[in-house]
């Protein structure tokens, strides 16, 4: 299972089919095989996670620390019939969510998980020599809607008014965006390298903002009065850089709803393509690892926009505290984006609840649930995903 992520296959799901990632488009050859029960426990039994639906085998091995319910609640069912579970309670899973189940289709049950199987039988199977990777793929390219074996920039923008069903139905596999492996190179970014670009940049804007306050030359309004000036002294800079946090928030939210959620029109095909360079292609392989955070070099000319823009409406001291609080509320949410998709948080913890809220928005609210390092903003602007769909489980 893990090996098939890192490769890249997986079942197309869309409904239209399947192709492989990096490879060299092998074609499956034989058909799903079938499983006993006795070998689906001694698998379990070995730490894979096996769970059956309608008879239908699946292997989630690799997929149980990214599941929004967390790990353990994937363990506990292991080699177990999760029909009813799909169905809820909690709450029923989306169409989203069960097409990304059947990527991890491995064959079918020769028999039901609950029917009683032989001890010498269990043992046997056991024994059986593991194989490197369970699941049957099917491979049709003409199929689909876009061909896997080349770069996807270049082709989504013919999609056209299927664009936008076919980019919010996710999938489990690598996106490949260039032609040219320096460009592709350019537009992978590991999660650490941001926290290591940005976060000197902030404690040195930080030491300069502050040494600058502390000199007392700072006013504000001084431009309009100097009588009426109000000074600005070293002390208020936690505070200035906490509305610059603030605004941050205001910010990440505004950019994910109205820029990364346009839907553009069906005939630009500029448009499309543009959307998909910018949020599309997160939607359509939301756990490749490499596309969670934002490229540096990207990242600093929108950085440097607006820093001139703060230096346009504010005292310049005034203006870069409030920048770098901002610039320090960015690296937060690029560090929590990445946790949200890839860590496993704690039950109960805010976190949790947050990874819970925007896998949601992923999987079954496209059109809400825009606030990724906080809900707040979904209040006001009447986003908010409905809080009865994530109901506890016990």
């Amino acid at each position: 299972m893990s090996r098939a992520r890192r490769d890249g296959t997986g079942r197309s799901l869309d409904g239209t089919g399947s192709g492989t990632g990096t490879g060299g488009g092998a074609m499956a050859t034989a058909g799903p095989r079938s499983f006993s029960a006795a070998e689906v426990r001694a698998r379990c039994a070995q730490g894979a996670c096996l769970v059956s639906c309608h008879r239908r085998l699946y292997d989630l091995s690799g997929f149980v620390r990214l599941h929004p319910g967390g790990e353990q609640l994937l363990r506990r069912r292991a080699g177990t019939d999760v029909s009813a579970a799909l169905d809820g309670p909690p709450h029923r899973h989306s169409a989203n969510a069960r097409r990304w189940l059947e990527q991890y289709y491995v064959g079918d049950l020769e028999q039901s998980l609950s029917e009683t199987v032989d001890e010498k039988e269990v043992v046997a199977a056991a024994q059986t020599p593991e194989q490197t990777d369970l699941c049957y793929r099917t491979v049709n390219v003409e199929k689909d809607l876009v061909d896997w074996q080349k770069p996807l920039l270049w082709q989504v923008g013919y999609l056209g008014e299927k664009y936008d069903e076919w980019v919010h139905q996710p999938v489990d596999r690598p996106i490949r965006l260039f032609h040219s492996d320096i460009l592709e190179f350019l537009s992978k970014t590991a999660w650490y390298v941001v926290f290591m670009v940005w976060t000197p940049v902030v404690l040195y804007l930080s030491w300069v903002s502050y040494t600058s306050l502390a000199q007392g030359n700072t006013r504000l309004f001084s431009s309009f009065t100097t009588e009426y000036s109000i000074p600005v002294h070293k002390y208020y800079f936690p505070f200035i850089f906490l509305i610059g946090m603030i605004l941050w928030s205001l910010l990440e939210y505004l950019i994910h709803r109205f820029v990364f959620h346009m839907k553009p029109p069906a005939s630009n095909y500029y448009l499309i393509t543009l959307h998909f360079l910018l949020h599309g292609q997160h939607h359509k392989s939301p756990f490749d690892s490499s596309r969670l955070v934002f490229p540096p070099v990207p990242a600093s000319l929108v950085i440097g926009f607006f820093y001139g823009v703060l230096r346009l409406l504010l005292p310049e001291v005034l203006g870069l505290s409030v920048f770098v609080g901002g610039l320090c509320g960015y690296v937060i949410y690029d560090m929590m984006h990445y946790y949200l998709h890839y860590g496993s948080p704690k039950k109960g913890t805010y976190l949790y609840g947050l990874k819970a809220y925007h896998v949601k928005h992923h999987f079954e609210h496209q059109k809400s649930g825009f606030g990724i390092s906080t809900r707040f903003w979904d209040y006001p602007f009447r986003t908010l995903i409905p809080e009865e769909t994530f109901k506890k489980e016990d």
